[in-house]
Formats: structure tokens, sequence, C-alpha cells
């Protein structure tokens, strides 16, 4: 038999024989219940559900208590069999009927728990110091849990005392020497930076050791005028070469600012070598020494004047000012264990006076190619986002060649530091500039001018010189630029003169020979202009796509970066 407390709220025995009778309805009143309010927003909704103890229909029903209860009604049957009487359970009502219609609950039942959430981590990870947070939710309140940053679950205290001493060392060691937003190529070039300035500052105190050994080296009166000398040679003379270089170099700390780096560094070790022989040629002294200090101005002058550019490459958030801060953290610890590593070896060799007076000699060498082999990978690792004329001519190369604009890092690579200049240009180099009379192609360089209106901002020539290294004749193609020619107009001119060597490499012998052959100049010089001008057409209709890559690529497009050279101009006379 099955006992339902279904919709029509009615009471059916298994019993297929018996007929339904029709007495009164017997109802049963349940309190009205009030809507919810602002005061109760979590108003409970109460299933009812009575069923025998020996059979769970499956087509039983739930239903909802409305703000308006409806009053059930049982429906009587006809009386049951005596046996079934003695098996049949009466039915009982829920729990929350019982609550509903005005019985108190158990304990722990007819309470509102509201909305629950499941314990568990929220997806919200808090990094601030080095440490690396994350939010959990333990079913009641949020906690912010201090996570190992890779994986967090609730093995939270797995960290002993010795884990988290080291954890909190290591976040206030990494706070006080690296800025909280940089580049990723920022620890590479800390690394290097380390390797360069604590042996350099190792051979300084050998230097300056030596130094003192010369002073003392010959005349009793030799001291204190070797004092006076060597402190006006060395400010004076030293400031004023320094002034005189930065004067020479200005634009080249832009332009070329890894090559000058690096060889004003390799300047500045060598500088360090003239003073180590000091005591070789005491007599010397004033003249080496005076020397030694010109070049380690120089050297100074240039990692002064770099050191804005170098930062901030490595800034992403216009946090120029931290990062010269943390620089000078980072100078002078890694200076400080220059220093003991120069005192740690003289403590070595105080008994063997011999030893300690070749000491500079034996560690020179090393020192010194540390020091330069830590500069040079430091540099590797500096991406300049500026750009000159070599780093804009290899990122138009590439879209010329591959579709797409490179990343800094990429254009990094190949410029490379080049500190001999010996990098071949290949064929056809492009140079901007203006038009050396020695080196012009004459009809050619006429017919260029001549084409030149009052809307073109540069023109395209070509030209002929002769190599450094093996005199050779070569030819090249330039490019002119106009005063007031915006970085537009450099862009656009620059591009449409790689199209052109693109041209001309592919057909390099055959464009050769009519310049160089007389006869055959008047062909090239029907063929210039039309090549001129279908390049120049390519070059416009990529300038909108290339300057958005470039600007997505994170190249600063403002401005390009020209050399003392490179920044000549022509004016347009209109006679």
């Amino acid at each position: 038999m099955m006992v339902s407390f279904s919709g029509a709220h009615s009471v059916q025995t298994a019993s297929s024989t018996s007929k339904p009778l029709n007495p009164e309805p017997l109802t049963i009143k349940a309190p009205k219940l009030d809507p919810p309010s602002s005061q109760n927003p979590n108003f409970p909704t109460v299933p009812i559900l009575m069923q025998s103890s020996f059979y769970a229909a499956s087509n039983s029903h739930h239903f909802l208590l409305s703000w308006k209860t409806p009053q059930p009604q049982f429906t009587p049957r006809k009386p049951l069999p005596r046996k079934l009487r003695t098996t049949f359970k009466a039915p009982t009502f829920t729990n929350s009927l019982r609550t509903s219609i005005g019985y108190e609950p158990e304990e722990g039942l007819g309470e509102d728990p509201g909305p629950s959430t499941p314990p568990g981590r929220l997806p919200v990870v808090i990094r601030k110091s080095g440490r690396v947070s994350r939010y959990f939710w333990d079913g009641d309140c949020l906690q912010l849990v201090g996570v190992d940053g890779r994986a967090a679950s609730f093995g939270l205290d797995l960290d002993d005392g010795f884990r988290k001493f080291y954890r909190v060392c290591s976040c206030a060691v990494w706070d006080f020497f690296i800025p909280k937003q940089v580049s990723g190529n920022y620890m590479s070039y800390v690394k290097w930076k380390f390797l360069h300035r604590v042996f350099s500052s190792a051979l300084q105190v050998l230097a300056t050791q030596a130094m003192f050994r010369a002073i003392g080296i010959g005349y009793s009166r030799s001291l204190p005028a070797a004092a006076a000398l060597n402190w006006v040679l060395k400010d004076g003379l030293g400031r004023l070469s320094r002034c005189i270089y930065t004067a020479s170099l200005a634009s080249a700390f832009d332009t070329n600012l890894k090559r000058v780096r690096f060889s004003t560094s390799v300047l500045f070790t060598l500088s360090i070598g003239v003073e180590l022989l000091t005591p070789a040629y005491p007599q010397y002294f004033l003249l080496l020494a005076s020397l030694a200090n010109v070049a380690k101005q120089i050297s100074l002058a240039c990692y002064i004047a770099t050191s804005s550019a170098v930062h901030r490459s490595f800034a992403i958030a216009d946090n120029l000012g931290e990062l010269s801060a943390k620089a000078q953290i980072q100078t002078v610890c890694f200076d400080n264990l220059g220093l003991l590593l120069a005192a740690l070896l003289n403590m070595l060799l105080k008994n063997n006076q011999r030893l300690r007076t070749g000491l500079p000699f034996v560690v020179y060498p090393i020192f010194s190619a540390l020091d330069l082999c830590g500069i040079y990978q430091g540099l590797k690792h500096v991406h300049l986002q500026t750009l000159s004329k070599d780093r804009l001519e290899i990122v138009l190369n590439t879209w010329i060649k591959l579709g797409k604009v490179p990343s800094p890092a990429e254009v990094s690579k190949e410029e490379g530091i080049d500190f001999l200049q010996s990098k071949d240009k290949g064929l056809w180099p492009i140079r901007i500039g203006y038009l050396d009379p020695k080196n012009q192609i004459p009809k050619l360089s006429m017919m260029a001018m001549r084409s030149t209106s009052d809307d073109d901002y540069y023109f395209i020539s070509m030209e002929t010189f002769y190599t450094r290294k093996r005199r050779t004749k070569q030819h090249g193609i330039l490019l002119c630029l106009r005063e007031r020619a915006s970085t537009t107009d450099i862009i656009k001119g620059l591009l449409q003169a790689c199209y052109i060597r693109k041209v001309l490499l592919m057909d390099e012998n055959r464009w050769a020979d009519k310049v160089d052959a007389r006869d055959a100049l008047d062909s090239a010089l029907k063929e210039w202009p039309k090549l001129i001008d279908e390049c120049k057409r390519r070059a416009q209709g990529d300038m909108y796509l290339l300057n958005e890559q470039m600007v997505a690529r994170g190249w600063a497009t403002k401005n390009i970066l020209l050399s003392a050279q490179e920044q000549t101009r022509y004016s347009f006379v209109d006679d």
C-alpha cells in the first residue's frame, strides 16, 4: 500500500476494489505566513512530503508554501481492513511542516543558514614585498594566507621556522635591491653587473695600493710634491678631458650606446693597468697617474650619460627614479664586496712582501677579463625601445622579409655591440645625410634633386664610396632629409630606401654595370624614376599597419635618434 501527500491531498490504497466515499472534507488550517521583507530576506521555502514506510512513490510531489498557504484537505476513503491496519504506520509530518504550522523545531533545525559558499580558495592572489598570499574562504570569513607562489592548498602550515625566516630575509633583500616593476631581463642584467662591479672595485683597490707604493719610492720630498701636482692634474686635466669627450660624442650616447659604453669600459680597464705600472716607473708617476685619471674621467662621463637610457629600457611603469635609486644601492654594495675581496687577498699575502708586490700583475688579467665579460654580457640584456637609424633599418628589413615587426629583444640580439665597428653592412648600404660631391653620381644625383618638390620632405639618390678596409669602390643608397621632416617622413623614407635596395639586390650586377658604364647610364636614368615611384607607393601603403605593429611591440615611435652626421638637413628653395 502506498500513502502519498500529493497535490490532491488524497490518501489512496493499493486495493483496487474499494470505491471512494464522499464524506465531509476535513480541513487543517495553517497559520498565514507573511511575505519576505527587508528584515527577512532569506525567507525559507518549506517542502512538504508525507509517505508511508512501505513504499516510496517515484511520482510523489513536493509543493512550496506560497505567500497565502493553500488549505490542505484530506479526503477519507473506505475504512481499511483490520489486517492492514495492524501493519499500517500513521503518516507523520516532517520537521519543516511542523515549523510552518506551529510546532517547535528540533535543535539546529528551522534556522535560516543563508547562502553558503563551500570552503576553498578564491581566485585572488596578492603579491606584496616578494610574498605571495591568497584569499581563502573557511565557511565563515575570509583569510589571507601566504602560499609558495606555485600551488596553494589547505596545508598552509608546512613551513617551519627556518623556511619562514629564510623567506622573510630573501624578500627583504629583494625589496632592498630590486625595483618593483621592471622588465623580465632586468635580473640577468643585475647578475652580470654584480660580476663587473665586484672585480672592477677590487682592481681599483689594488691600483690605489700600487700608486701609494710608487709615491713612497724615490726621493723623500716627493710625497708632498707628487700629492700637490697629482691633485691639480687629476682634477683639472681629468675634468677638462671629460668635458671635451662628452661634447664631442653627445649624440653617440643615444645612437651607439652599447658600443660607446663598452669602449669606455675597456678604456677604464686599461687605465687601471697604467696605474699598476706606476711602482715600476716611479720617475714617471705624475705622467702615468694623470693619463690614467683622464681615461677614468672619460669612462665616468660615458657611464653617467648612458645610465638613464639603460635604466629607462627596464622601466615598465615610468619608475625611472626608483630604478636609479636601486642602481646606486647595487653599485655601493657590489663595490664593497670588491673591497672585501681585495682586502682578503692582501691578508692572505701579508707575510710575503714579494708575492704581495706581484699580486696586482697576477690578478689583473683575470679580474679584467671577468670585469669586461660582465659588462659585455650585461649590455646584451639591455633592450632599448628607442629607434636609431640602425635599429629602425633592422625593423624595416624584417618587415619587408617576414611581414612583421620584431621586438626590441630580437633587434638587440641582431644589433649586437659592434665594438670594433667591423660589422659588414652588406651591399647597397643605406646612409642618411647630405650628398657628398666626392661620392656623387652626377646625372642620377642631379635628377633626384630636380624631381624634388615642395611637398616632399626627403629624396633618395645613389652614391659611390670607398670602403675603409679594402679601399674598394662600392655603391650605396643615400636618404636626404628636409628640414622639419617628421618622424613619419623619416620612417617612410627609410622604408622606401629598403624597398629600393631589395630590388637592386635582386639584379645587383646589372644595376652596378649600368651605373659604372657611361653608355648604359641612360637606361638607368629611365628606370630609376619608375623604381622610385613604385617603392614609394609600397612604402605609403605599409605605413599605417607598420606603425600599429611598432607601437604594439613596444617601440617608441615619437622620435628617431640620429647622429650628428645624420641630422644634416636640406632646405627647399623654389626659384
